[in-house]
């Protein structure tokens, strides 16, 4: 099926087949300008439209073999909703002719000032939760390079300590040493002054 015969299917529906021409282009372009703006366009029963990013690869010409690199690039993926999978499966049954196979919208939803107030909250909340996120990395960050810092000026602390302690360890034995010897001089001089006496 093309556009034009999408176009007569609807138009006993619609109301004519100029109606149902505008409702078809008023339809392929919302979506198409949505999923370019990077929104997700999802429609219940039948399916989501999305903008993804592809990143660079290599890929074959298929007519050369040859190995060429294609750059990063967008596309827009379909993805088939749960009602429209059951449908072409087997699953489920197709509608009889007048009902519609797609699920209707629930009541409220199809208020404009609802969806582009529910637009708007859901890009707000997802604008905080970047900023959120980011701040959280910033405070992580940081506060990694304070510990950083911290355990190096810990370290650096920790080997003057030490060094001090081997420094005072090679003096003390050297100060015991002389006390040591000193003794031994005193000793000595008694002795020969108790000899001088006894001399006399």
């Amino acid at each position: 099926m093309n556009k034009a015969q999408l176009v007569e299917a609807i138009a006993d529906k619609v109301g004519g087949r100029m109606a149902a021409a505008d409702a078809v282009d008023a339809v392929l372009d919302a979506i198409v300008r949505a999923v370019v703006s990077g929104d997700r366009v999802s429609v219940t029963g039948f399916g989501s439209f999305e903008k993804v990013e592809r990143p660079a690869r290599y890929a074959r010409n298929p007519q050369t073999g040859e190995r060429v690199r294609v750059k990063k690039t967008s596309v827009p993926r379909f993805r088939a909703g749960q009602g429209f999978k059951d449908l072409v499966s087997g699953a489920k049954k197709l509608p009889r002719g007048g009902e519609v196979s797609v699920k209707k919208a629930p009541k409220g939803s199809l208020s404009g000032g609802a969806s582009s107030t529910t637009r708007t909250a859901t890009k707000k909340a997802a604008a905080k939760a970047t900023t959120a996120r980011k701040s959280a990395a910033k405070k992580t960050s940081a506060a990694k390079k304070t510990t950083a810092k911290k355990t190096t000026a810990a370290k650096k602390t920790a080997t003057k300590k030490s060094a001090a302690k081997k420094t005072a360890a090679k003096k003390a034995p050297a100060k015991k040493a002389t006390a040591k010897k000193t003794p031994g001089k005193k000793t000595a001089s008694r002795k020969t002054a108790a000899r001088r006496t006894a001399a006399r």
